[in-house]
């Protein structure tokens, strides 16, 4: 297929999630175009969201307490500049969203309804009709960005990798765009595509979000970090579907309990918080229970009950769809990749270890997260440093040159056969639980598929992900291996790029 060149003269923003459109609500008056691989708030992580926002919008909260759970949840690796800039801008970051038409909840005296989740000291997450959090705030954004006129969106587009100049700085990306490819350059380029949930066979996220944003960054050689710390969610619903349905943590929040087919409340063995443990130690539990044959279930009978419609419509609807009644029905559940704590590593406001080249949301790796992200800062992290990184972009902007452009590979598409068995292959060998001869034998499946499939970009990032499971041969936050179940004393990030994980397995030791 041919391709057209078209030359932008303004920021590129690839991905129209809460982060991309974030990101392009603050780069005006520069003209801003916006690639949507789908419809503008259709399968898309943030629109998939249930629990909230997490910042400090109460009386008796504050940004600290709020960057010291973050800190605490994170396992030792959060940078702490990036926690502390996050929940400081975190209430005004809210409060911007609900001026913009997000319809928080909100009590009779106009303050914020907040919910508590896991690893919280207190109730802090703002929500939306119970577990509309996600879907509600992105409306919002996008008519906002629909309406802002300097910003074009294509859609359905999407990028396939991104152009370089001979330098090494990135100057624009190859773009599908419907039927017609697309050189484009442009004056900035910004990755907000997403995180890599569908990598797993058991996830909430939507299948086509495989990490292909840290992958066409990886392949530009740009620096990736801790790409190995995934996040499972506890409370997958166990319906048999992918993804997944999601039972919204604030259902724990609420009182609901997880309990084994017996009705032991299973989660106090492992953590004296139970229910609101942090998210890695709940998941493995959960794990646990069922792969002990005791079962796992969420109880919201007493907790929620007759309320269930009205304040988590989302999860009733999901539920009452496969013939389980939450008001009066236990609910099975297993843990399912939620969220990518790792990618493109990046700075408070975005830049990359490449000139020219930002990323923002999932995609990205501030540090915020560190090993653990903490329950509600996702949707946070998307808003508040989408803001950074729109405002950081524009007074940065550099003219590309056509003429000097380094135009990447098409990447092939991995077959569905084998996209399944890569999908299979990353939820038994770098699920909830890893050791060192699964994620062998991992890397070994994606070394034949990449002889088949050579630069598809879900086998890149599948590879960032299982090498560096492989080299952290030690237990922290979402990253559990069996074989070093114990946490080293020193706290390390992981820091790679492309060329450190290529390497055939026999070379990695």
């Amino acid at each position: 297929m041919a391709a057209e060149t078209y030359i932008h003269n303004g920021p590129l923003v690839i991905g129209a999630g809460l982060a991309g459109l974030s990101v392009a609500l603050n780069t005006a008056p520069y003209k801003t175009l916006v690639l949507a691989p789908v419809a503008l708030g259709v399968a898309c992580s943030s629109a998939w969201a249930q629990g909230g926002i997490a910042a400090a919008l109460s009386d008796e909260d504050s940004p600290e307490a709020h960057a010291k759970d973050t800190i605490a949840a994170g396992a030792g690796i959060v940078d702490e500049l990036a926690a502390r800039t996050l929940t400081d801008m975190g209430p005004e970051t809210v409060r911007k969203l609900n001026d913009m038409g997000a319809p928080f909840d909100h009590a009779a005296n106009g303050d914020f309804v907040l919910n508590r989740e896991a690893a919280h000291g207190l109730a802090r997450v703002a929500r939306v009709g119970g577990d509309l959090a996600g879907k509600a705030i992105l409306e919002a954004v996008v008519n906002a960005a629909q309406g802002a006129t300097h910003i074009e969106i294509w859609e359905p587009a999407f990028a396939l990798g991104l152009i370089t100049s001979h330098e090494g700085d990135v100057i624009g990306a190859v773009v599908q765009h419907g039927e017609r490819r697309v050189h484009v350059f442009a004056q900035a380029v910004i990755m907000a595509s997403g995180g890599s949930g569908g990598l797993f066979a058991v996830t909430t996220n939507p299948a086509n979000l495989r990490g292909e944003g840290m992958a066409m960054a990886a392949l530009a050689g740009a620096v990736i970090a801790d790409p190995e710390f995934v996040q499972f969610h506890p409370t997958g619903l166990k319906f048999g579907l992918d993804p997944a349905p999601l039972a919204t943590e604030a259902l724990r929040g609420e009182g609901a309990t997880l309990v084994d087919k017996d009705g032991v409340r299973f989660a106090f063995e492992d953590h004296p918080d139970g229910e609101l443990a942090p998210r890695d130690i709940v998941a493995r539990a959960v794990h646990k229970a069922n792969a002990s044959g005791r079962g796992a279930f969420l109880d919201c009978r007493q907790a929620i009950g007759d309320h269930f419609p009205a304040e988590f419509p989302t999860v009733f609807a999901s539920c009452m769809a496969q013939g389980v009644d939450p008001r009066t029905m236990p609910l099975p559940v297993a843990p399912a990749a939620h969220y990518h704590m790792g990618g493109i590593a990046t700075d408070i406001s975005g830049h990359t270890s490449l000139k020219g080249l930002y990323a923002a949301g999932e995609c990205a790796s501030t540090g915020v997260h560190g090993a653990n992200r903490l329950a509600s800062n996702s949707l946070l992290e998307a808003a508040a440093f989408g803001e950074r990184v729109g405002e950081t972009a524009i007074t940065e902007l550099r003219t590309p040159d056509p003429k000097d452009a380094i135009i990447p590979a098409v990447p092939p598409l991995v077959g569905a056969a084998d996209l399944q068995r890569l999908r299979e292959a990353m939820s038994l060998h770098a699920g909830l639980v890893r050791d060192a001869r699964g994620l062998g034998e991992l890397i070994s499946l994606i070394e034949a598929l990449e002889t088949r499939y050579p630069g598809a970009l879900p086998l890149i990032s599948a590879r960032l992900i299982a090498v560096s499971a492989l080299q952290r041969t030690e237990s922290r936050g979402s990253h559990y291996r069996s074989d070093y179940p114990h946490t080293s004393a020193t706290a390390k990030r992981t820091f790679t790029r492309w060329t450190d994980v290529r390497a055939p397995q026999g070379e990695l030791a």
